[in-house]
């Protein structure tokens, strides 16, 4: 079996990505290591099984990285948060201090609302259909 299993989110600061996954978006912190470079080997998942990929939050080095912080994907929305319990989801996440950039909306597809994270890169928290 093959599948995605990480992916990088660069961020300014270990400690605070891990605050903002854990305590905003409800995730679990699955690894955090000292790496020999002085970095950390992070990672972070939105639930207690191996479904799905993970984030691996790693602090930029150097300007050209540092300039990608909140704007990874051009603007667009770039991670795609799943859920069995949308209004759940977004209440609890809206009370922990996310920003949604709009209003929920029932798509065919499923329930859905763009939000930013701490650094403003778009997300979609989305409860598919069926």
């Amino acid at each position: 079996m093959r599948r995605i299993a990480l992916v990088t989110l660069v961020v300014h600061d270990y400690d605070e990505a891990i605050r903002f996954c854990t305590e905003a978006l409800g995730f679990r912190l699955a690894e955090d290591a000292p790496r020999p470079d002085g970095g950390r080997w992070v990672v972070v998942a939105p639930g207690a099984g191996h479904a799905g990929a993970a984030l691996l939050p790693a602090r930029a080095a150097g300007e050209e990285q540092r300039a990608r912080v909140g704007d990874q994907t051009g603007g667009r929305v770039g991670f795609f948060l799943h859920t069995d319990d949308f209004a759940r989801d977004h209440a609890r996440m809206t009370a922990a201090g996310v920003t949604f950039l709009e209003e929920p909306r029932h798509e065919p597809y499923g329930s859905v609302a763009v939000f930013r994270d701490l650094y403003g890169n778009r997300w979609d928290l989305l409860q598919p259909a069926g």
